[in-house]
């Protein structure tokens, strides 16, 4: 029986360990238009994010964020952060694939409706026992 070696995790032609040396500009150029011009216009944000994130790990400190709209970048690869969804941190493990896309993207906002029983008297057959 043959075993298949993993296949090596390339973005747009460039190796996770190439990725990881260049800036977060240099990134900018090898993402699709969108993301582009929210790294150009946030590049400070996001650096000082990445520089957060780093001194909270080497601390042993859970990374937690409101900031939804931070590109991910080579940098934030294997990181675990805590996203707010609007009620509660979500945690997001950032993988290879996840590069290009916002943080909120991991961190849904609207959960799936669950709807439970109807309550005594909500419906006719339950009308009877509740006037009791």
């Amino acid at each position: 029986m043959e075993t298949y070696a993993k296949k090596q995790f390339k973005f747009r032609g460039k190796t996770l360990e190439e990725l990881k040396a260049l800036s977060v500009r240099e990134f900018a150029k090898l993402t699709k238009s969108r993301q582009r011009r929210t790294i150009l216009r946030q590049f400070q944000k996001i650096e000082n994010f990445v520089s957060r994130a780093k001194t909270k790990l080497s601390k042993k400190k859970a990374i937690k964020t409101h900031l939804r709209d931070i590109i991910i970048v080579p940098q934030l690869i294997g990181m675990k952060i805590l996203v707010y969804n609007g009620k509660d941190f979500v945690p997001v493990l950032i993988t290879e694939e996840m590069l290009g896309h916002f943080l909120g993207e991991f961190s849904l906002t609207r959960t799936r409706v669950k709807h439970g029983s109807a309550g005594v008297g909500a419906t006719k057959g339950t009308r009877s026992q509740s006037k009791h």
